[in-house]
């Protein structure tokens, strides 16, 4: 869904429990949920962490909006 320099936002189709993201970057993942912007599961350096919330914190809308879209 979106890049930054060392890190990307994915939102993808057919997953379960509440609405949420994943942070990937190359060595690490987390999942993070929509509504709370609170980790899941998974672990993501603290800079990359603090970029990708940054970015997601101002997309949360167009965040919920692709869920379900790809999660009806």
């Amino acid at each position: 869904m979106t890049r930054g320099a060392t890190w990307k936002i994915s939102v993808y189709g057919a997953e379960h429990g509440i609405p949420h993201f994943h942070i990937e970057t190359r060595r690490s993942r987390c999942t993070v949920g929509i509504h709370s912007l609170k980790v899941i599961i998974g672990e993501v350096a603290s800079r990359e962490l603090r970029e990708a919330m940054d970015w997601a914190r101002d997309h949360q809308a167009e965040l919920l909006k692709q869920w379900n879209a790809l999660n009806r």
